[in-house]
């Protein structure tokens, strides 16, 4: 018990004191050599510039979070919800897999113009990109961890009268979580990504907008006081999914 509760606490300490040496390494660096902002700002700049647009960063780190996660969830659904009619009518694959691996095999950001033609520069066009990569993804983790059953297993609840919903929601759903929650975890950082570049390509707001904006004027400083405010706000997203895997996942 004592090593279960030492080793997160030392993984912690040693992720501080790499983000510490990094951060010096990178003032000196930028200090002594004298770099221009283009090139690489040092860290106490990113952070001053970082404080005096806090509130404009804020709003935008929220416009971008609510994009990334209402996006992020109706991505969760359709791939679940793909991966579970596949399961109860195993006939769907060979029409779903090909057809969604047809869609993704072209980065997202390909379908970011027509996606914008269709819902607009708004928040929805946003949230429809971030479905699209999540849903993949999503689908491909439930269906393995639906395949990595024991076939022996589901021969003997099926001997016992268990119907194929019976078999997937007692058998084949517990043993897919772990791939399940995987995946999810994977996918919150992807999320961000999606929503951010879609920004980029045109938006009312957010992260990618700031970013985009920010380059227009020239102003390195401010692009990286924006990608450090969109890294934070993945780690953050991505740590509470960890968390919400190690809750629900407590026998691991």
């Amino acid at each position: 018990m004592s090593r279960a509760l030492a080793s997160p606490s030392l993984a912690v300490q040693r992720g501080i004191l790499g983000a510490v040496l990094l951060v010096a390494c990178w003032e000196g660096a930028a200090r002594g050599l004298h770099l221009p902002a283009y090139v690489l700002p040092a860290v106490s700049d990113i952070l001053a510039g970082l404080w005096s647009k806090r509130a404009t960063l804020i709003d935008a780190a929220g416009y971008t979070l609510l994009e990334a996660l209402v996006g992020y969830g109706l991505g969760c659904l359709i791939g679940i919800g793909l991966a579970v009619a596949i399961a109860l009518a195993p006939a769907l694959r060979t029409a779903i897999l090909p057809l969604a691996t047809a869609i993704n095999s072209v980065p997202v950001v390909g379908y970011s113009p027509l996606i914008l033609l269709w819902f607009g520069i708004g928040v929805s066009s946003k949230i429809v990109m971030v479905a699209m990569a999540v849903s993949f993804t999503i689908l491909l983790s439930m269906l393995a961890g639906l395949d990595r059953v024991d076939r022996r297993a589901v021969d003997l609840m099926k001997s016992f009268g268990a119907s194929r919903f019976g078999v997937l929601w007692r058998l084949r759903l517990p043993t897919a979580l772990p791939l399940l929650l995987a995946g999810m975890r994977v996918s919150t950082v992807r999320s961000v990504i999606v929503a951010i570049v879609t920004e980029m390509l045109g938006a009312h707001g957010g992260l990618g907008w700031v970013i985009y904006q920010a380059v227009l004027q020239i102003d390195f400083v401010q692009v990286w006081a924006a990608i450090f405010v969109a890294s934070a706000a993945s780690l953050a997203f991505f740590g509470l999914i960890g968390f919400l895997e190690r809750k629900i996942l407590f026998w691991t």
